[in-house]
């Protein structure tokens, strides 16, 4: 006799100040990287790929919040002009990748060719079919060049995706989170998973690996992505010269404050 299939449970939502708290030690470590990043002279590209509502965004806000912008750069290319069409695919993505003491984010990438175009047929299979010949070696170049390559697919449930996409529909705040291609991307689910599972048989690769984060829990999400992200990149404590602050100084003194009285001040309503 068979034994009955175990049912999953799912953990809890984390409370927001359990979140928080846990946020603010990872966001801590990731200024500690920025350091050693720039100390060190590191090249690192980080690529956030998954279905549209899967939380890209979200992860991408809780690694930058705390950090340089200068350092961790995010890329978010529009729809290619009709320029860029008649070039070479990965062209437009070439002048974003990192120099030293840089590290790219990108929110969708050149993956785009392997999912949302080739599923609303922007592309053709045989176009598809080539880009997932290429892309290994495009990424072996990238990592031969001293580039360090993450890539992480966010995994939403069907459930989830579209209780977020009808909060998008119905909240003012999230309606310019709804895209075109996303009631389409509804629509077509089966179609993004088998793009989904080509796309991972072709470039999930020893040297360039996919990590897969399930997201339907956006907080869990996002802290188990920056602890992943952390321990990818070994980084150490970066040398600091101690910081005294100076008093200011009384040269060239005058009234400052009653300089500005005259001038259009914004009324101090809150």
């Amino acid at each position: 006799m068979g034994h009955a299939a175990e049912k999953i449970v799912e953990p809890e939502r984390m409370k927001g100040k359990e979140y928080r708290k846990h946020l603010r030690r990872l966001q801590t470590e990731l200024c500690k990287l920025q350091e050693w990043v720039k100390y060190k002279g590191l090249k690192v590209v980080v690529v956030f790929e998954g279905r549209d509502g899967a939380g890209k965004g979200g992860v991408i806000k809780a690694i930058t919040e705390r950090v340089s912008p200068r350092v961790f750069r995010v890329v978010a290319l529009p729809a290619p002009s009709d320029v860029q069409k008649t070039q070479m695919y990965s062209q437009r993505y070439i002048p974003h990748m990192p120099a030293a003491g840089e590290i790219v984010m990108f929110d969708r990438s050149w993956y785009n060719r392997a999912g949302v175009e080739y599923v609303l047929g922007f592309c053709t299979p045989d176009e598809r079919e080539r880009f997932l010949r290429v892309v290994p070696s495009f990424e072996r170049l990238m990592v031969e060049n001293g580039i360090i390559l993450l890539k992480y697919w966010l995994e939403v449930s069907n459930e989830e995706q579209a209780r977020r996409f009808q909060a998008r529909i119905e909240d003012p705040l999230r309606q310019w989170k709804l895209s075109k291609t996303d009631l389409p991307s509804r629509e077509k689910w089966f179609e993004y998973s088998r793009a989904r599972d080509r796309m991972f048989e072709a470039s999930d690769t020893e040297e360039c690996p996919w990590y897969v984060v399930h997201s339907d829990d956006k907080e869990r999400a996002r802290l188990n992505c920056i602890d992943h992200l952390l321990k990818q990149i070994p980084y150490g404590k970066v040398p600091r010269e101690k910081v005294k602050l100076k008093e200011r100084s009384t040269k060239h003194a005058y009234d400052d404050r009653a300089s500005i009285i005259s001038r259009r001040v914004v009324p101090e309503r809150y």
